[in-house]
């Protein structure tokens, strides 16, 4: 069946018969939105790891700015923690934000993440005499870094 409509051929709708998760294409469509009706709100969310830095980012997430409260979703544990650290929570959120837009937390309980395991370091393998003559023989630098951080992986992993 041939497209009647000019232009409307069945290249031009190639890009447009994906499928693609309906979260993608939320955000982009919600964000202009979201910054219009509350601006302090989204700078919040989107710079949450460096408003408030990255260990108590990990352990808890914004959401919702409303009047001047803030609702942080956390474990139980951390909401005790930031409820004794809110006053400098709140100055490190207003002062990274240029203005006073928080002045009230509120906690809720969510699960959080588990911290990813804490791999132990890898222990240096015995590379061939040949292989760190080459090494040697080329000038300091990251290339050679890089090539002897690559060989160390190359070496461990052949038995």
């Amino acid at each position: 069946m041939a497209d009647t409509k000019p232009g409307y051929t069945a290249e031009a709708r190639k890009g447009y018969g994906a499928l693609r998760p309906l979260g993608s294409l939320m955000a982009p469509l919600t964000r202009p939105v979201l910054r219009r009706l509350h601006p302090g709100g989204a700078q919040v969310m989107a710079e949450w790891e460096n408003l408030v830095g990255p260990g108590l980012a990990a352990r808890t997430t914004p959401r919702a700015l409303e009047r001047g409260t803030l609702t942080i979703a956390c474990a139980g544990p951390v909401a005790m923690e930031l409820t004794m650290l809110a006053p400098q929570v709140m100055a490190r959120i207003n002062a990274g934000l240029g203005r006073v837009a928080v002045t009230k937390l509120r906690f809720v309980q969510a699960k959080t993440a588990p911290p990813p395991p804490v791999k132990p370091p890898m222990t240096p393998v015995v590379l061939p005499a040949s292989l760190l003559e080459k090494l040697d023989g080329m000038p300091e630098g990251p290339l050679r870094e890089a090539l002897a951080k690559l060989a160390q992986g190359v070496y461990r992993k052949t038995p």
